[in-house]
């Protein structure tokens, strides 16, 4: 387990930025922290570190982003799915095998489920302003 503070959206970015070099194709990276936590900002460092050139945003209501590059990242929305079978219609496990990088927003809502793909996990924080504590366990950096 590693933990970080960025001090600045910036900082977020180049966090995820640097969890991305250190991503094996088909990897989950399974997401925690409340609105506003920084999940985004970390998918969009992690989106330009994997190479993807697609602009990031949040799949909350598209349920997943997908943003191609040679090493392609989909980005899920936990939150309003409710079963295995809406993960499974979602292509949540496609993705992974198919070789993408795949990071779930909300991701507590199947925390017993996504346990069996040995996800990396990332917990963010918000502790004053731009200040967030980032917490990341699966992988070594």
């Amino acid at each position: 387990m590693a933990v970080f503070i960025t001090h600045s959206r910036a900082e977020t970015v180049a966090l995820g930025r640097r969890l991305a070099a250190a991503l094996p194709p088909g990897t989950l990276v399974c997401f925690t922290g409340g609105l506003g936590a920084g999940k985004t900002a970390f998918t969009e460092g992690l989106a330009a570190g994997l190479g993807c050139a697609d602009p990031v945003s949040s799949p909350t209501f598209a349920i997943v982003n997908y943003y191609r590059g040679p090493r392609p990242l989909a980005h899920f929305d936990l939150y309003r799915l409710s079963s295995e079978e809406d993960l499974l219609a979602a292509g949540l496990y496609d993705y992974l095998d198919e070789g993408a990088v795949v990071a779930a927003e909300w991701s507590e809502n199947f925390a017993a489920l996504l346990a069996a793909e040995h996800p990396v996990t990332v917990d963010l924080r918000p502790l004053s302003g731009q200040t967030r504590q980032i917490t990341i366990e699966g992988v070594q950096l």
